[in-house]
C-alpha cells in the first residue's frame, strides 16, 4: 500500500512539474493568439478604421467581403500560389531528406545544415536576398544573363517572373524544415523491410514505391498541411520581394488583408477577410485530417 500511495505522489509531483513548465506557454498562446483572435472576431462586425470609428453593424463586411472583385483575386492568387509551392516543396524536400539518407554521400551533417539554415532567416532577409539575385537594373541573374549575351528578364514588371520569383523564394526557405521532418521518417522506417525486398530483386525504385513512399504517408500528410498553411500566410517575404506586384500579381491572402486594414484604415473589413481565411484553413485541415486517417486505418 505505501509502495502504491508513493508511486502516485511521484506522479502527481511529475504532473505538477509539467504544468509548471507548460504555463508561460500556455499564457502567451492565451495572450497573444486567443486574445486578439476575439478582439479581430468582434471588429470584423464593426466599421472600426484603426482609430475613433467603430460602430456595430453586423454582417455588412461579409457582406461587401462577398461581392469583392479584389478579394476574390487574391485568393484565386493564393490558392494558385499554394498548388505550385506546396508539391514543388515536398518533392524538392523528399529528394533532400533521400539524398542526406543516403550512406554514400559524404558530409551529410554539415549538408543538413547548409540546407536548413535558411529557415533561421527573417523571411523578410529572404525577401531582400532573392530581391537582390532577381533585381531587374542590379540583380545578379541579370548581370550573368547579359554577360552570356542575353537579354536581362523584368522581374518586378512582367507577372509570370514575378510570381516564379515567389515561388522559388518560398521553396528555399520552406524546404529545409520539411527535409528535417523526411529525414526524422525515413530513419523510422525497418531496414529489414528493404532487405526482404531486396531479396526478392527489388530494384531502388520498387523499393522507393513500395515500402519508402507507403511507410511515410502519415508525415507526408502532416507536411503538406504545414505548407499548405506556411503558403497561405506568407506575407514579409513576397511583401520585400515584390510588394504584390506588377499590378496585383503576387497579391496574396494576407497582403490583401494588410493593405485594407492598414494602407486604406479598414481594420474592421480586413477583421472578416482574416476570419474567412481562418475558416477556409480550419475546413482544410479537417479534411486533410480525415483522409490521413482513413488512410492510416489501411
Amino acid at each position: 500500500m505505501d509502495k502504491i500511495t508513493t508511486k502516485k505522489k511521484r506522479k502527481d509531483r511529475k504532473q505538477i512539474w509539467a504544468i509548471l513548465f507548460v504555463t508561460p506557454n500556455i499564457v502567451l498562446f492565451l495572450l497573444f493568439f486567443v486574445s486578439p483572435a476575439f478582439v479581430g472576431l468582434k471588429y470584423s462586425f464593426t466599421n472600426y478604421n484603426g482609430l475613433m470609428k467603430n460602430d456595430w453593424i453586423g454582417l455588412q463586411n461579409y457582406i461587401e467581403l462577398f461581392e469583392d472583385s479584389e478579394f476574390y483575386a487574391a485568393l484565386i492568387n493564393t490558392v494558385k500560389y499554394s498548388l505550385v509551392t506546396v508539391p514543388l516543396g515536398y518533392v524538392t524536400a523528399l529528394i533532400l531528406a533521400l539524398i542526406l539518407t543516403s550512406k554514400s554521400v559524404c558530409g551529410n551533417s554539415l549538408l543538413r545544415v547548409l540546407i536548413y539554415w535558411p529557415t533561421l532567416l527573417s523571411t523578410i532577409i529572404v525577401g531582400l536576398t532573392w530581391k537582390w539575385l532577381f533585381g531587374e537594373t542590379f540583380g545578379l541573374i541579370n548581370y550573368l544573363i547579359k554577360l552570356s549575351g542575353g537579354t536581362g528578364i523584368g522581374w518586378a514588371t512582367n507577372s509570370t517572373a514575378a510570381f516564379a520569383t515567389t515561388v522559388i523564394a518560398f521553396v528555399w526557405a520552406d524546404c529545409g524544415t520539411n527535409m528535417l521532418i523526411f529525414i526524422g521518417g525515413l530513419k523510422q522506417i525497418s531496414e529489414d523491410l528493404y532487405e526482404a525486398a531486396k531479396i526478392d530483386g527489388a530494384n531502388s525504385w520498387k523499393l522507393f514505391r513500395y515500402i519508402t513512399l507507403p511507410e511515410l504517408v502519415p508525415i507526408s500528410f502532416m507536411v503538406i498541411m504545414l505548407s499548405i498553411i506556411s503558403s497561405f500566410k506568407v506575407f514579409a517575404m513576397v511583401q520585400t520581394l515584390t510588394n504584390g506586384g506588377p499590378g496585383t500579381s503576387t497579391t496574396y491572402m494576407i497582403q490583401y488583408i494588410y493593405s485594407t486594414g492598414f494602407e486604406k484604415m479598414r481594420v474592421g473589413y480586413s477583421s472578416a477577410a482574416s476570419l474567412v481565411m481562418f475558416v477556409l484553413l480550419l475546413i482544410l485541415s479537417i479534411v486533410q485530417t480525415k483522409v490521413n486517417n482513413r488512410f492510416s486505418d489501411y
